[in-house]
C-alpha cells in the first residue's frame, strides 16, 4: 500500500473501528498526520503570528500560549477519529482487541504500541477479519 492509498483508505473507513490494517497504511498515515501538521502549523504562524491566547496580567510569560493555532487545531481534531479507528485496526491486524489503544495513555504504554507497530500482522484470517496483504482472489 503506497501513500495516497493508505490516506484514502483510512479517511474512506473514518470512524470504522472494525476490519484489519496493515503496518503500511497505519505508517502512511502517521506520516500524513505528521506532514498535515507541519503545513497547518506553518500556516498559522504565517496567517495569525505569534498571538497571546492567555494573558495572566504582568505574568504573560508564565502559563501563557504565544501561538494562535485554529487550523491546527481543527486539523488536529479532525483527525483524532480516524487515528484512533486505524489504531485499532493495526491492533485487529495483530490479533488484538483495539482497547490496548488505552495503553498509551501511560508512558511506558505508548513505547510498547510503537514496537507491536513495527510487527508484521497475522498471516492469514483471525477473529478481526481476512488477511488485508492476502491478494489471493476471492
Amino acid at each position: 500500500m503506497n501513500f495516497g492509498q493508505a490516506v484514502s483508505s483510512v479517511l474512506s473507513k473514518y470512524a470504522t473501528f472494525s476490519g484489519r490494517a496493515p503496518r503500511s497504511e497505519y505508517w502512511w498515515w502517521v506520516v500524513f498526520s505528521v506532514l498535515l501538521n507541519w503545513v497547518t502549523t506553518f500556516l498559522d504562524t504565517a496567517l495569525f503570528g505569534t498571538f497571546a491566547l492567555v494573558h495572566f496580567g504582568d505574568m504573560s510569560y508564565v502559563g501563557a500560549a504565544d501561538v494562535f493555532t485554529p487550523l491546527s487545531t481543527i486539523a488536529g481534531l479532525a483527525l483524532i477519529i480516524p487515528s484512533l479507528a486505524v489504531g485499532a485496526r493495526r491492533f485487529h491486524d495483530l490479533g488484538r482487541t483495539g482497547w490496548w489503544l488505552l495503553i498509551g495513555l501511560t508512558g511506558i504504554g505508548a513505547l510498547v504500541i510503537f514496537f507491536w507497530f513495527m510487527v508484521k500482522g497475522d498471516a492469514g484470517p483471525n477473529r478481526h477479519g481476512p488477511d488485508p496483504l492476502d491478494r489471493r482472489p476471492v
